[in-house]
């Protein structure tokens, strides 16, 4: 559209990206063991409400099209940040209710409805009013608002701590408000009647490679949970080596996740998306499971590193792969989007909980990443199995 900046577009995306999914989602992991030292919840339930982030996330993904059609695509994008906002001040202080277990669950629900509908919308809304030549650029830098929220996060939750959990959670509503205004006017004014007629011719084609990346997606997803909920904790408590070392992982695992979409991105371009994909796989599957047999400190930094340059790398890799798969049609493009971000969040929610109930079972983290791993294989598996062709 005339008049639009795309960069100023470019950067209210990495914010929502940065408030929805890299705080409201990822703050949770060096805060979960303070909940349960600090008498809040026991670790299963807390394990439980880091599983209600990722239930919310798929409602989200499932509804933000239908929120922008019924509103404005401006509109979902505002109030998903302000809502992912509102939801920290209200765990600031869950236990003076009655039901405070409830409570923070609902507020734990609609962060990740929130985030849910930023991840379909803000990348989307944006990228089509950037040039051609540097939506690549682009892209890498709306999703690495991801990482510099998990970095942000373990950097900042330390030093808050020591004022107390409340305002820990406070501190977090803050700077997420802070960033909902910088993003509030950055983001381009669309024509709901043209994107409803979009919306109509948006369903993608229907192959076998299409069905079998969204099913890898998923399959990635879950084997993503061990370290995006239980690293700090594992850390902290699993090995006895405390919070602020656990922190320092999560630190190393943010710093990885800022620089995962554009060193991957450029992987892609040298070796090709589709080799690119499966290594990413073969990577993540052994940087996952190795934590079942060592917890050798080195080893711990790299897979943090690793991982946390996955977490938004895979998404990066799994949309290029998808624009090879359906050439041309945006629209297409989109509504394929769409879907894939839906089966990431299945895999999400029911590794979440899968894994919740294992660890309430088994009391041993270590047999989690052995389940994320086997999830992970599971997706290169299928990919080679399928013989995707470029």
């Amino acid at each position: 559209m005339p008049g639009t900046n795309p960069w100023r577009g470019t950067l209210s995306a990495l914010c929502a990206l940065l408030v929805g999914i890299g705080l409201a989602r990822f703050a949770y992991t060096p805060l979960f063991p303070a909940l349960v030292t600090n008498g809040w919840f026991t670790a299963t339930q807390a394990a439980y409400l880091g599983a209600a982030n990722l239930v919310g996330y798929l409602a989200g993904a499932l509804l933000a099209r239908r929120i922008a059609t019924l509103t404005s695509t401006q509109f979902a994008l505002r109030w998903g940040m302000v809502l992912a906002s509102a939801s920290f001040f209200a765990c600031a202080e869950p236990q003076i209710l009655p039901w405070p277990y409830a409570w923070f669950f609902l507020w734990r629900f609609a962060s990740g409805l929130s985030g849910g509908v930023l991840m379909v919308l803000a990348a989307p809304t944006v990228l089509p009013f950037v040039p051609p030549s540097r939506q690549g650029l682009a892209g890498g830098m709306i999703f690495a608002g991801v990482g510099l929220g998990i970095a942000l996060s373990g950097t900042l939750i330390p030093q808050t701590l020591v004022y107390g959990l409340s305002e820990t959670w406070a501190i977090l509503g803050g700077l997420a408000l802070l960033l909902t205004a910088v993003a509030w006017h950055g983001w381009p004014a669309t024509n709901l009647e043209a994107a409803t007629e979009a919306r109509k011719v948006a369903k993608p084609p229907s192959s076998w490679a299409l069905k079998s990346l969204y099913l890898e997606y998923c399959l990635n997803s879950a084997g993503l949970i061990p370290h995006m909920v239980f690293l700090v904790v594992f850390i902290a408590q699993g090995l006895s080596r405390g919070l602020l070392v656990g922190a320092y992982y999560w630190i190393a695992f943010g710093i990885g996740a800022v620089f995962g979409p554009l060193s991957v991105g450029y992987l892609a371009d040298k070796i090709g998306v589709l080799s690119a994909l499966r290594l990413g796989y073969g990577m993540q599957a052994a940087f996952v499971g190795i934590l079942f047999f060592t917890d050798n400190t080195v080893v711990l930094i790299l897979s943090s590193i690793i991982m946390g340059a996955f977490v938004p790398g895979c998404t990066t890799l799994v949309l290029a792969r998808l624009r090879e798969l359906i050439p041309g049609n945006t629209a297409a493009q989109t509504g394929g989007w769409g879907l894939a971000t839906t089966a990431f969040a299945v895999g999400q929610a029911g590794g979440a909980y899968s894994l919740s109930y294992l660890f309430d079972l088994s009391g041993n983290y270590t047999w989690l990443y052995a389940c994320g791993a086997g999830a992970i294989a599971s997706a290169l598996m299928l990919n080679l199995a399928m013989g995707h062709r470029r």
